[in-house]
């Protein structure tokens, strides 16, 4: 039985959350509630009225499949949140079976520090087939919004050799689009007043 994981929504082409044309995935659900988070609708592991209109629990395979899809437009795809490793076992298939089966980069944003991931053997699996893990709570006094990190404490983990900082300082920091609803879905690392819905 495929594993499935939650998700808040679903990005098949975003520039701002890697290098790159990137499938984005935002789980739903995190616990860690950084002070000033700029995606707070995602919080909610049920994905409560506030949450977003795609919150839904999806098999891992079904996303594994809609990134081969994207293919070749993409360059890679960049899993965020909520907290990709509050779900370690969804994320670890996921990003095993886009490894196997694919050349796509892999990036995990997360709020836990690489001591913390590295303290427990199912978050080290989870980011075990990425490329590079963007790791540490978000400090909003700290408040950067570039190269993919929110704040400057969050600190860079190449797994591999595939992306170096410069790869992420190149980033758009912000991206804005259209959604399905006709609403203005803001994306990537925006400023402290940009409120992302």
């Amino acid at each position: 039985m495929t594993p499935r994981l939650r998700v808040h929504a679903v990005a098949p082409r975003s520039r701002a959350n890697g290098p790159g044309a990137r499938l984005t995935i935002w789980v739903q659900g995190c616990t860690l509630a950084c002070p000033g988070c700029f995606n707070p609708a995602s919080h909610d592991p049920a994905g409560s009225a506030n949450g977003g209109a795609d919150s839904e629990d999806r098999e891992v395979a079904d996303l594994v499949e809609a990134a081969l899809a994207e293919r070749p437009g993409i360059e890679g795809v960049t899993l965020s949140g909520g907290e990709p490793l509050q779900q370690p076992v969804a994320v670890a298939a996921f990003c095993r079976e886009v490894r196997v089966r694919s050349d796509l980069g892999i990036i995990v944003l997360t709020g836990f520090s690489r001591r913390e991931i590295e303290a427990d053997a199912r978050r080290l699996a989870a980011v075990a087939a990425a490329d590079m893990v963007i790791a540490g709570r978000y400090r909003a006094r700290r408040h950067l919004g570039t190269g993919l990190r929110g704040s400057d404490n969050k600190a860079y983990w190449a797994l591999t050799d595939r992306y170096s900082p410069s790869d992420l300082a190149a980033v758009p920091d912000v991206e804005l689009a259209i959604g399905p609803g006709g609403e203005l879905v803001v994306s990537g690392m925006p400023d402290q007043e940009v409120v992302l819905r």
